[in-house]
């Protein structure tokens, strides 16, 4: 996909062995290289906080976040910028994270949040108005992906209305998640409500994917706006 340079991915699973992304350092370094091909140097890495599978903390993600800041040191690549926080699935711990400034923000004191795909966590609302509550501004990952909201669009406008922000994949614009996906992808787009663009990139195949992906002349013109604002909100 063009029109990337300067992007920054505020959202991918690139750290070394935190999570279901990158295993190792050298994952790591060679999911960065495929990204300076793409044009992209910025990123905030977003490991997994959850609870019972991944339950990473602040100092987890710091160690992992040093070792492949030194493996870029090693490598000269003076032109990568990285930085960490993480996606929090919205579970039983969330609240205790919360309470207890467990959580990670991105810039700013946005949080990066996420859902099980099966179904809406019944604190799901309650948990976003606490995080409100503690002065984060909630960004729910990738909305355009939970099944179970595809056929109730009037869910993503009760959630904005609640203020919550969106962050759509990259790759959504494709099929690589099923043909529903970038319907639902495009329709946010078209109703203005995605805010931010991320790659949620765990592997090298997902960044050949990303490389190969092509979209319309139409879907580039709603894009670009989306593209602007996170470069704008977190460079």
């Amino acid at each position: 996909m063009d029109s990337l340079e300067n992007f920054v991915d505020i959202h991918n699973h690139i750290l070394p062995g935190l999570d279901d992304g990158a295993k190792t350092l050298d994952d790591s370094l060679n999911i960065l290289n495929g990204f300076r091909d793409l044009g992209i140097r910025n990123f905030v890495a977003t490991p997994h906080i959850m609870q019972n599978y991944y339950p990473n903390t602040p100092e987890t993600i710091g160690n992992s976040l040093y070792l492949l800041q030194n493996g870029l040191i090693k490598n000269n690549w003076k032109d990568v910028s990285i930085e960490a926080a993480a996606e929090h699935m919205i579970d039983a711990n969330f609240d205790s994270l919360l309470e207890k400034k467990g959580v990670m923000p991105l810039r700013k004191n946005y949080l990066l949040v996420e859902m099980s795909y099966l179904q809406p966590p019944l604190n799901f609302e309650e948990a976003i108005e606490k995080a409100k509550f503690h002065r984060y501004f909630p960004i729910l990952a990738h909305p355009e992906r939970y099944g179970f909201l595809h056929p109730q669009m009037g869910k993503y406008f009760k959630y904005r209305e609640k203020g919550m922000l969106f962050q759509m994949n990259l790759l959504s614009l494709g099929n690589y998640y099923g043909n529903a996906v970038p319907k639902v992808a495009h329709k946010l787009l078209e109703e203005g409500l995605i805010d931010f663009a991320a790659s949620d990139l765990h592997n090298i195949h997902q960044l050949q994917s990303l490389k190969n992906l092509t979209v319309s002349k139409k879907t580039l013109e709603l894009m670009q706006p989306v593209i602007d604002r996170t470069i704008g909100h977190f460079y």
